[in-house]
């Protein structure tokens, strides 16, 4: 299912790239998927929980940022990878500004399946390595939001160098 899940995922977002990089978009969620490996492997998850979430990981963005709906997902993957997918999809704009979006967000992945949380964790930490070198302002007020979501799923000491970041600009920043 992972082979066809990526196979699927490149070819919806064929022709994207991400912002900073100009690198082919699907090496984003292809290296989210990674880290949840890592992790959940270090962690002792099994096998099918790991496949699962690496297929979840890959297809994260499908719906929030190319033509594929939730239908779709739920045809080719099932209702678990698809129940998955949904609640890493983003709320859309006409729901409100992007503080009340994000609030709404942040309540859905509260009560999200632990595995769901995880992947959503190195989501935040993928887009953070990009953002701290292209955009440092625009990096602060993700951080900010990202220490939001991290405390209300929990998953602080999952995300890696979290309390430096932090520090760097709840602490660093006030000084100058």
């Amino acid at each position: 299912m992972l082979v066809e899940a990526i196979q699927f995922a490149t070819e919806m977002h064929k022709g994207q790239v991400r912002k900073y990089t100009g690198e082919a978009y699907i090496t984003h969620p292809v290296a989210v998927a990674d880290l949840v490996e890592e992790y959940m492997d270090a962690n002792g998850y099994s096998e099918d929980e790991i496949m699962d979430a690496m297929t979840i990981a890959v297809l994260h963005d499908t719906v929030e940022d190319t033509e594929a709906t939730e239908e779709d997902i739920f045809q080719m993957y099932g209702a678990d990878i698809a129940s998955g997918v949904w609640f890493l999809t983003k709320c859309p704009d006409y729901v409100g500004n992007r503080r009340i979006r994000k609030k709404i967000c942040e309540e859905r992945l509260a009560r999200a399946p632990q595995i769901i949380k995880i992947i959503k964790t190195f989501d935040m930490y993928h887009n953070s390595l990009t953002l701290e070198r292209d955009d440092p302002k625009f990096y602060k007020v993700f951080m900010v939001e990202t220490a939001s979501l991290l405390s209300a799923m929990n998953t602080t000491e999952i995300f890696p160098n979290y309390p430096e970041k932090l520090m760097e600009i709840y602490y660093f920043d006030r000084v100058e």
